[in-house]
């Protein structure tokens, strides 16, 4: 899908960049940093060679003290507890600059912890990142699904920032001005240096910013506006999982369905699928998919809320209570690859075999460098969520990007539906106007009777 920039003037005006700053010592170790990059497009999609690379960690506050055995075990599972002592007695991983003299050895304040591993990335879809709009202090793109902003966890040069800069040489660095999941697709802003970074960002923490989304969900989602309001709590940094729950940050949503599909009139399942338009006003993380999945009504792919192994067969529908929460998160941290396979996608009447047989699993091969076990490639429903970040506005019209509806969310072939969101002039403004959503305006009585059916 191409991104179609709808603008009335620059995003921040013509800034001036700041001074570069010194930059800052050298690390104790040098990491192994491969330039050009080792990607190549193969089958769809973007791989990464296998390489070496050196970490390089500041002593986090939840490592003071700890065994450093005991760490690399508890916050780097992607490698077996076997691998992390062979590699200590190897010298392949150091405390300020030394091997760790044993596995017991412990961690404190201020320490660098560095770690030189062959590396191997999962590949990516092979989608460029489209360019919607650019000038001198920022780019705004269209990111694809399944591409993490930053290097985290098995990503790295699979990534964003990494992808932008090998197309635009070692020594640019892009920076991400708003976030989106590594499974979400849609508007972001790139800014090309600090000053437009920052000024960028006080527009977005002040909320002068409306955001829309869009998103394929399950079941017939109701024909009437919706406000959720429910706080949202992390129940779980380490996997990723947000609730609802009483004493969680606040957090406000207004969706509205763009259609519904009955079963069979596409990828079909036993309750049809419905295309919402979701614009968050607070910037919760995972606001969208938790909302929507207390209201009933996942995104149909989510691999974690529209996980019925995870959450039973109501997958958390008008949950809030924290009774369940220590059954979801073990249920969610002991799931093998095998597992995660089969459940990621969506749910075991909607699956088909083919899908199941795509999946990334552990192949029982190895590398033949490092004896890392190695994984299949992903299936096409785990590259990316059905949701989308259509739509980023200033507030007062200064300007307004977006692209085009995304395949999964235009109508099934030969089904008649909506191509796009509304025919409102400027949906964004109207939905928080209409509502009387802004600071300080007293609610009407529609969405008040809205907001109490969201949260009974």
């Amino acid at each position: 899908m191409g991104a179609a920039p709808v603008e009335s003037s620059s995003i921040l005006g013509h800034l001036k960049p700041t001074p570069t700053p010194a930059p800052p010592p050298e690390v104790v170790t040098t990491p192994c940093d491969p330039w050009p990059r080792p990607y190549y497009l193969e089958d769809g999609l973007r791989r990464v060679a296998p390489y070496h690379f050196t970490y390089n960690t500041n002593c986090k506050q939840r490592w003071r003290g700890r065994e450093i055995l005991e760490i690399f075990k508890d916050e780097f599972r992607d490698r077996p507890q076997e691998y992390y002592e062979a590699a200590m007695k190897s010298g392949a991983i150091h405390i300020n600059g030394k091997p760790v003299p044993s596995p017991t050895t412990t961690v404190k304040n201020g320490d660098i912890i560095s770690h030189t591993l062959h590396r191997h990335e999962p590949p990516v879809t092979g989608k460029p990142i489209a360019i919607v709009h650019e000038d001198d202090d920022m780019i705004v793109i269209n990111k694809p699904a399944g591409v993490p902003v930053h290097p985290a966890g098995r990503y790295n040069y699979n990534s964003v920032i990494e992808i932008m800069r090998a197309e635009r040489g070692h020594g640019w660095n892009p920076m991400p001005c708003n976030r989106l999941d590594r499974l979400t697709s849609g508007v972001m802003f790139i800014a090309k240096h600090k000053k437009a970074a920052e000024t960028l960002g006080v527009k977005i923490m002040g909320r002068t910013i409306r955001k829309e989304y869009v998103a394929r969900v399950r079941g017939e989602f109701p024909t009437e506006e919706v406000v959720c309001e429910q706080p949202l709590l992390q129940i779980s940094p380490k996997l990723g999982l947000n609730r609802v729950r009483a004493t969680g940050k606040s957090a406000r949503t207004v969706f509205r369905r763009m259609a519904y599909y009955p079963p069979g009139e596409g990828e079909g399942n036993r309750d049809g699928y419905s295309i919402v338009r979701c614009l968050p006003l607070t910037g919760r993380t995972h606001q969208i998919r938790v909302h929507l999945q207390f209201l009933g009504h996942p995104i149909s792919n989510d691999p974690i809320y529209s996980n019925q192994r995870v959450f039973g067969a109501d997958l958390g529908a008008n949950c809030a209570s924290g009774d369940d929460d220590e059954s979801v998160m073990e249920r969610l941290s002991r799931m093998g690859k095998e597992e995660v396979a089969e459940a990621v996608a969506y749910h075991d009447e909607m699956v088909d075999e083919y899908n199941r047989k795509k999946a990334e699993k552990l192949t029982g091969e190895k590398c033949e460098v490092c004896d890392t076990e190695l994984y299949s490639d992903p299936g096409e429903h785990e590259l990316g969520i059905y949701l989308h970040a259509k739509r980023y506005a200033c507030m007062g019209d200064t300007w307004s990007y977006e692209t085009e509806l995304p395949e999964w969310a235009l109508p099934p072939p030969g089904v008649e539906g909506p191509t796009v969101p509304t025919e409102e002039s400027d949906p964004l403004a109207a939905e928080v106007a209409k509502l009387d959503l802004e600071d300080g305006k007293e609610e009407s009585s529609k969405s008040k009777e809205q907001r109490t059916a969201a949260q009974s």
